[in-house]
């Protein structure tokens, strides 16, 4: 059957089309080159909606469908691919915290998220558990009104660049069911940062090892409460169903400026 953009479609692509060949193509080599993260351009892409992109429009998102998202996405990735693919794991986080957080959480991220006042990442992949996610080691044993995170996590997208890191770690038994998820800020003590990646392009967006050493959260980091405890690799594993065709839709985008 034959497909149609809607208006709206239209009108997201022409807006990001516009913004990645006015702010970031141009610059886009001299990122890579200097391996500059441009958070003043992720900034402004903020302030026409795509740092919340598929969040609910009462803690500052675009609550636009899937659809629209991927294709504002494939747009950007016309102007610089590395950046895109950052903003579209900032907007995976997002979403995470809008769909599975606590209206606590909600109200005290989001707001900033969508406004990219706070910067985030997503930290699930270790050195000894990629594509067996499940496997990872990283825990977070309880301790008084929270928790203790030790642990390390590989090629972190922001590494020791952005605000705010969501954290997959062992709160149970082995495999996906003994996982939670955890807003860790950063700043905290026992928080560090490994040395940047040496990458082959992709250079506009900080990658690193980020590492939990006696990290201690409140309780209040847990996502989604405790009604969470235990659902963070369902979590992990439902913001990849997306994630996956963002960065599809970047590839796309980067292809078809080829």
């Amino acid at each position: 059957m034959d497909f149609e953009l809607s208006e709206d479609a239209r009108a997201f692509a022409q807006v990001a089309r516009h913004f990645a060949a006015e702010k970031m193509a141009p610059f886009a080599r001299e990122w890579d080159e200097t391996c500059h993260f441009p958070v003043e351009v992720l900034r402004q892409a903020a302030t026409l909606g795509f740092a919340g992109l598929y969040v609910r429009d009462d803690v500052g998102g675009t609550g636009a469908s899937r659809l629209n998202a991927a294709i504002v996405l494939e747009e950007l990735a016309r102007g610089c691919t590395s950046t895109a693919a950052f903003l579209s794991i900032h907007n995976m986080v997002s979403w995470m915290i809008d769909a599975y957080g606590t209206e606590d959480q909600r109200q005290r991220y989001l707001p900033a998220l969508t406004s990219m006042e706070l910067i985030a990442s997503y930290c699930l992949t270790e050195p000894g558990a990629g594509s067996d996610a499940a496997a990872l080691k990283c825990r977070a044993q309880p301790s008084g009104n929270g928790y203790v995170l030790n642990g390390a996590k590989a090629f972190i997208s922001g590494g020791g660049r952005s605000d705010l890191y969501l954290v997959m770690a062992r709160t149970g038994e082995d495999g996906p069911h003994g996982v939670s998820a955890f807003l860790v800020e950063n700043g905290v003590p026992g928080l560090t940062f490994g040395a940047q990646e040496a990458k082959m392009g992709w250079r506009s967006q900080p990658t690193s090892m980020v590492n939990f050493d006696d990290c201690f959260v409140g309780a209040d980091a847990l996502v989604g409460g405790e009604a969470g405890k235990g659902k963070g690799f369902s979590i992990a594993m439902a913001a990849l169903d997306g994630g996956r065709v963002n960065i599809a839709a970047t590839a796309l985008g980067t292809a078809q400026f080829a």
